[in-house]
């Protein structure tokens, strides 16, 4: 099983809402502060999970700002779930985009 995430760390429970605005998405994984996960059954290579939760951001550096929120507070996450042998790929592709927003790659794997 694959858990793949944008986490937006906030002190403030108000800043959902706001979140969820001028991010025009909502929430759903609020135990991370404010969150968006994706749960994929097997890895689907269409799924490009860096352009996703890039274009969430995308243009909205001023607004989050205004929050006090900067890439220090956001991070992607893939967790992946196991049997055997954990093996993750990405291709440079995707971790140069996310390198050049500045943005934390986290990864967690766990044995089922």
């Amino acid at each position: 099983m694959y858990y793949y995430s944008l986490r937006i760390n906030i002190t403030d429970n108000e800043q959902i809402d706001q979140l969820n605005r001028i991010l025009e998405v909502k929430s759903n994984y609020p135990e991370v502060g404010w969150g968006i996960e994706v749960i994929k059954e097997n890895n689907d290579s269409d799924f490009k999970f860096a352009d996703y939760f890039l274009s969430i951001l995308n243009g909205k550096d001023a607004e989050l700002k205004v929050l006090n929120i900067s890439t220090d507070n956001i991070s992607i996450w893939v967790l992946y779930e196991y049997e055997g042998q954990c093996n993750l790929e990405f291709n440079s592709t995707e971790l140069k985009k996310i390198g050049d927003a500045g943005i934390s790659l986290c990864i967690s794997c766990w044995e089922k």
